[in-house]
């Protein structure tokens, strides 16, 4: 058996539908067809540079130079990452299992359960932004509507009041939660391959720590520890939330159909090709989420076409820069929060 897929392109409920129109306009430019070459070009640099960065950190021994190694190593296993995102999508190869198979040994390389991404993931494509469905909005110590703050007591409810000041800070911590998450996913029978993905994650956690111990003191090995995780769940977690935080948030049963929940809801970041490299291509996250299987090379080329589409149709398409993405984010997490100081200053 294997994990669940993310949703893929999804059919147009007519042959008429603005969504069925768009497809057939993207597949005529060949924009769905697999990039098989340019996969096997990046997965080959990638895991490359990966071996590259474990030997540097071998031959340096015991030095606190390793931090610096801890860093590159942050930000290649964002990039190990990215592909088995890639995967779980199907967007390197046609058939589910080829696909599963890469996605399973990228997961594997950096910890983390691929069948417990893949249906978390899952459900967040089919209902992006959505108060009640979508998992990534279900963060305790956060809110992301008016709706969840009034619900925050305790801790969460300081931690909301604060949370735009918090926010970044807290991305420290993300890499701890994703392999907490997996942990709990395959040991709790929450995924299909429970069985290798648990072996995975051990000898994953074995060669990892076995390799930082030996090399380096405690102290050290210890502090190697912080910075990746530390970086490398800062990376990831930089690389996602522009996607769709501060943007408009469904409750209940919204009426919007599948275009438009996928583009009112989602974010793209504009600044062209090293930006398409740092995010790992999810900077087009309104062609992502409305053909999710779409290679990645093939999205900055669906980006003019989707965005006029969007603009002969009225849909709001939203896109801006990666800094100013950022200051969106934050300024909605503020504004969600301001309630809650409100009322801690009326007492």
């Amino acid at each position: 058996m294997v994990p669940p897929t993310p949703a893929t392109d999804v059919p147009p409920d007519r042959p008429t539908s603005d969504f069925g129109e768009l497809t057939r306009t993207v597949r005529q430019a060949g924009l769905l067809q697999r990039r098989t070459g340019h996969y096997a070009l990046r997965i080959g640099l990638t895991l490359t540079v990966l071996a590259a960065t474990w030997t540097v950190f071998v031959l340096l021994g015991d030095t606190w130079w390793q931090l610096v190694t801890a860093a590159v190593l942050a930000a290649v296993w964002t990039h190990v990452s990215f592909i088995g995102h890639d995967a779980g999508h199907k967007q390197i190869f046609t058939g589910r299992r080829a696909n599963d198979a890469v996605g399973l040994v990228h997961a594997g390389l950096v910890g983390l359960s691929y069948g417990w991404w893949v249906g978390k993931h899952s459900r967040h494509h089919a209902n992006p932004n959505h108060e009640d469905d979508d998992p990534d909005l279900d963060i305790p110590i956060l809110a992301f509507t008016a709706g969840q703050s009034r619900t925050k007591q305790g801790v969460q409810r300081w931690t909301t009041k604060y949370q735009a000041f918090l926010f970044l800070p807290l991305l420290l911590l993300e890499g701890a939660s994703l392999h907490w998450s997996s942990v709990d996913a395959a040991w709790r029978g929450k995924i299909k391959l429970r069985g290798l993905e648990k072996a995975q994650l051990i000898v994953h956690a074995a060669a990892y720590l076995g390799a930082v111990f030996l090399v380096l003191p405690p102290g050290k090995a210890v502090a190697f520890i912080v910075v990746h995780q530390g970086l490398w769940g800062f990376y990831m977690g930089c690389s996602f939330a522009p996607n769709h935080k501060g943007m408009p948030v469904a409750t209940g049963a919204q009426s919007w159909d599948f275009l438009r929940k996928q583009v009112l809801t989602s974010r793209n970041v504009r600044g062209g090709p090293w930006v398409d490299f740092m995010l790992g291509g999810l900077n087009y996250q309104i062609e992502h989420h409305l053909f999710p299987s779409m290679p990645r090379p093939n999205l900055r080329r669906a980006q003019p076409l989707v965005e006029a589409f969007c603009a002969e149709r009225g849909i709001a398409y939203h896109q801006c820069g990666l800094l100013r993405s950022y200051r969106d984010v934050l300024a909605h997490l503020h504004t969600v929060g301001a309630p809650l100081r409100a009322a801690r200053q009326a007492r």
